[in-house]
């Protein structure tokens, strides 16, 4: 019996593959049903959605959904509970009246209160069904297998077996249940070395025999007794094991002589490592504030909270080539005094790139890299004339769209000059190579390039080519780094590598690409988190061999490009002021167009008319950048930028505090 239980309960955790099927019944969208679609996309339960009992009827009979959500607050809609009651027409919704209809969910809108009553749904009633479900289907399976199976208590007591077995042995059931093996009469059928071979098998270990049960089923669901015998004992004999996998089989084994308490808190933390997202957080805010939502919400989930039926197509526009009066290249010596003069202090953290901005007729990337670059030497690395490198930056920069308030060529000079800053200091250069300084720096350059001044939330929304080629996923980021590359060695004229050896051209590009990829925003907390738990914390304990492994360095730079991309808030207070104003305007027209096209709008606190910037600031700050600058200024050391920050903070909080919604105060 006991062999039995460990096998159904083994068995009935490996044998659903799908996911669970949720039927929501909701007679219209509002706040809650928005909340359990959230909860099921996060719960990776597939979800269906009915407006009326007869489509709820109709969706249910064509899927059998595992779970039913019926709303019961608008009785003039639908009766919930006369939904769930037999018909005698209808007798085919016995089954809901089976599972039971005696759960109810007192209204709460919150995502995350949604989330965790699916899990308490999953992880009770609907289990407890299917392991039902899952023991009836084990012995329909053992009893139709073609090979003899037994199952035998700890003490070698036979507690079933098959028809099969009963035909090799001689015996019937009835003269076998209740035997020890070895009692087993012998027959014409049952030959003293057969029982022996049997034997030999159970003495190697109980587990051994649950395995050949297990491999006997499977072999009679596939068809191919023999070949899939030999498959799975390949794959059981493999020694290869991930890291995690490891980590749960040291967890298991503890389970098995742990008191029950500690037996139910390891299944809690077994659950949460079998997720694929260790490093993010659940997300969810302090206090439920609106400003956090709306920016969580726009900037990290893809536009996946809700879903839109109408379609805003953004083309895919071809690159653009370089303007007629930028065809002979600059070069550094050719750069005109007055630029040179306002890129003397580049090397500073209060760098004004504002006035570089103006200087150049909003032309800012090509000089400042021009610079940098030489800085760094990248010509020398990549082995390509100064002039190439010119027609790059040139060409590169006629890719960003000037028209954007703020993701335009100034926003990428200004990461640029960031991440030329961070790869000046001390233990970054420690831990980087020479490679990865170019990597970064080239990923800075071109890391928005083709940006179109709206968020991955409304790409997705809007249907547009660009989500629809990348999955809905990373969508911007992944466009940034195709196109890059596409731009960069479609003409040698700016074709900086083309002189670099095949292998080191990999190792280059795929740094680039992991680090522009890297400021996708809906892996922020895993970035940080990893790095945190990877670098800062072993730094802490004093040890310094962490700094140069390749994975770690690839922390480093990831990290370092994502710093630099959102380091408004630790700029100097007159150039934070400009960039709010800048990131507010462009996300003023994304939900100005959200609304004339009928879309769902993913930020709602961003409206013109009623934003205040000073809040929105505040809860960026909180939410994004306080304590991803905390870690890297633990590991790099800038008091500068992190006293930027606490003086930045204390004037957002200044002006929200007087409830003013603007950028500045009005004049004395």
């Amino acid at each position: 019996h006991g062999v039995t239980q460990w096998f159904l309960k083994f068995y009935s955790k490996t044998l659903r593959v799908a996911p669970w099927l949720v039927l929501l019944v909701f007679a219209k969208e509002d706040s809650q049903s928005n909340g359990f679609c959230w909860a099921c996309e996060k719960a990776n339960f597939r979800c269906s959605m009915a407006r009326t009992p007869e489509s709820a009827l109709e969706c249910f009979l064509e899927k059998h959904h595992d779970l039913v959500i019926i709303d019961h607050r608008h009785s003039r809609h639908f009766d919930a509970e006369a939904l769930c009651r037999p018909d005698r027409e209808e007798a085919s919704v016995m089954p809901l009246i089976n599972a039971g209809f005696n759960r109810r969910y007192v209204e709460n809108a919150n995502m995350m209160a949604c989330y965790n009553e699916l899990l308490q749904l999953e992880h009770g009633e609907v289990r407890a069904q299917f392991k039902l479900r899952a023991g009836n289907a084990i012995f329909t399976a053992l009893e139709q297998s073609q090979e003899a199976i037994e199952i035998t208590s700890e003490d070698q007591v036979i507690q079933y077996v098959n028809p099969a077995y009963e035909s090799i042995m001689g015996y019937q059931q009835g003269e076998l249940i209740g035997k020890e093996i070895i009692e087993v009469p012998k027959s014409e059928k049952n030959k003293p070395d057969l029982l022996e071979t049997i034997n030999s098998c159970i003495r190697k270990g109980k587990v051994k025999c649950i395995y050949q049960i297990i491999l006997s089923f499977a072999s009679h669901i596939s068809g191919s007794s023999q070949r899939r015998h030999s498959s799975m004992a390949r794959i059981h004999s493999m020694t290869i094991e991930a890291p995690i996998t490891k980590v749960i089989n040291i967890i298991n084994a503890a389970q098995e002589s742990s008191p029950m308490p500690v037996a139910e808190a390891l299944d809690r933390v077994l659950e949460i490592l079998r997720t694929t997202e260790l490093y993010s957080p659940q997300l969810g805010t302090k206090d439920e504030d609106p400003h956090t939502n709306d920016l969580v919400g726009g900037l990290m989930t893809d536009g996946l909270r809700r879903l839109s039926g109408n379609e805003y197509i953004f083309s895919t526009k071809q690159p653009h080539h370089l303007p007629s009066h930028l065809t002979t290249p600059l070069s550094l010596n050719d750069i005109p005094p007055r630029i040179a003069q306002t890129m003397e202090n580049e090397d500073s953290w209060d760098f004004d790139i504002f006035n570089l901005e103006a200087a150049t007729l909003k032309r800012p990337l090509t000089y400042l890299g021009l610079k940098i670059f030489s800085r760094f030497g990248v010509c020398e690395f990549l082995n390509c004339p100064e002039a190439t490198l010119r027609s790059w930056l040139q060409v590169i920069e006629a890719n960003y769209h000037s028209s954007n308030s703020y993701h335009n060529s100034t926003h990428a000079a200004d990461v640029l000059h960031a991440t030329a800053y961070f790869l000046c200091k001390e233990r970054v250069k420690q831990s980087l190579d020479p490679i990865d300084e170019v990597a970064a720096l080239i990923a800075a350059t071109v890391h928005d390039v083709d940006h179109p001044g709206r968020t991955n939330s409304f790409l997705c929304n809007a249907g547009s080519e660009l989500a629809i080629l990348y999955n809905d996923t990373a969508v911007l980021e992944s466009h940034h780094a195709a196109l890059a590359f596409q731009i960069t060695t479609r003409d040698d004229k700016c074709n900086i590598f083309k002189n670099i050896e095949r292998n080191e051209y990999r190792t280059l590009r795929q740094a680039i690409i992991d680090m522009v990829l890297a400021t996708e925003m809906t892996k922020h907390f895993e970035h940080v988190n990893k790095f945190v738990n990877s670098i800062n914390k072993p730094l802490a304990e004093s040890v310094k061999s962490i700094l140069t492994s390749p994975e770690n360095r690839i922390l480093v730079k990831r990290m370092l490009i994502k710093c630099a991309d959102i380091s408004n808030p630790c700029r100097p207070q007159e150039l934070c002021i400009e960039w709010a104003g800048r990131i507010s305007e462009e996300y003023f027209a994304q939900t100005d167009e959200e609304k004339r096209q009928g879309l769902p709008v993913v930020m709602p606190v961003f409206d013109r008319n009623t934003c205040s910037i000073p809040k929105s600031q505040i809860s960026f700050i909180d939410y994004f950048i306080t304590d991803m600058f905390d870690a890297w200024d633990a590991f790099a050391d800038l008091p500068n930028l992190m006293q930027h920050l606490d003086n930045n903070f204390k004037y957002w909080k200044g002006l929200d505090e007087r409830k003013l919604h603007s950028l500045r105060p009005p004049p004395e």
